[in-house]
């Protein structure tokens, strides 16, 4: 397995572990105001999921339909968890297609806030699975807040998992 294979499956499974521990708040606790650029959990965790589809549409060359990394319209969480449960999915598939030219190939594409710009596909995948990595810690702190233990998601322990077998 080579190292965007790797991530790509970190990110799916810190997800599905993630958002199965988000699951069990109220719907009143995602949505709540919190002080965060996002203004919930809910509309943090629907951050992560756009921004993943907007990365995917400029892998696959297609508009992706944002005009604003701050959506204000989101899906329910459970509609939410299964959408990015299978964005994840789609990840893993994209990153297992990829043959080492097709790896470093540039893409195109312009920044939602305006202005163009241009990564290898390795990347962009580097970065998707960065950034989620960087929203679930927010919305760790916020359970925090609210006495829910986030699970553990580092990479160390998934990787320590898989060589297990689990």
């Amino acid at each position: 397995m080579n190292h965007l294979q790797t991530l790509t499956r970190y990110k799916a499974w810190a997800d599905e572990l993630f958002l199965s521990t988000v699951a069990q708040l109220p719907e009143q606790e995602l949505i709540a105001p919190r002080p965060i650029l996002f203004g919930s959990i809910l509309r943090t965790l629907h951050h992560s999921y756009a921004m993943d589809r907007v990365w995917q549409a400029h892998l696959l060359g297609e508009a992706h339909g944002y005009t604003t990394r701050n959506p204000d319209e989101h899906p329910a969480f459970e509609e939410l968890r299964t959408n990015q449960l299978a964005m994840d999915a789609w990840y893993v598939g994209y990153a297992d297609s990829l043959d080492t030219d097709q790896r470093e190939e540039i893409v195109d594409f312009e920044f939602i806030g305006g202005g163009n710009g241009s990564l290898s596909r390795n990347d962009i995948l580097l970065h998707v699975v960065n950034h989620t990595t960087y929203h679930r810690g927010h919305v760790a702190d916020m359970l925090y807040h609210l006495s829910v233990f986030p699970p553990t998601t580092d990479l160390p322990v998934f990787l320590r998992e898989i060589a297990k077998g689990a």
